[in-house]
């Protein structure tokens, strides 16, 4: 699988990447449940103490805490776009989390807050 890095915009009075993803890793370490669109992206945490940035368009995935330790991830927030270094690609089905990681590792985990999270990667797509 090929690290692959997607350049999208946004306008400088929308919320920060960065803000958002440091939100997503706390509430993870909080072991507090949530998910949140932001633009075209999806981020959760979980009451295990997970985080997780999704690109729903193309099934990317980007892990940024494990049980409750923050993971090594780039993005990279500027005034005019980001940049995500993406290291996964996941599927969602039924109440499994799949993802697979560029040395060819898959994963599969229950108990995430699947249907929230399909939900919010719907409303991303349109």
């Amino acid at each position: 699988m090929k690290r692959k890095k997607k350049m999208l915009s946004h306008s400088r009075g929308e919320i920060s990447i960065t803000r958002e993803t440091a939100y997503i890793i706390r509430k993870a370490q909080q072991c507090d449940s949530r998910v949140v669109s932001f633009g075209r992206l999806v981020l959760f945490s979980t009451q295990t103490g997970d985080a997780w940035m999704l690109d729903p368009d193309d099934q990317l995935a980007l892990c940024l805490a494990r049980d409750g330790e923050e993971q090594e991830y780039t993005v990279i927030d500027t005034a005019d776009n980001y940049q995500i270094q993406w290291n996964t690609q996941y599927i969602i089905e039924g109440d499994a989390f799949t993802f697979a990681t560029q040395e060819g590792r898959t994963v599969t985990i229950m108990g995430y807050p699947t249907e929230e999270i399909l939900r919010a990667c719907a409303t991303a797509r349109q």
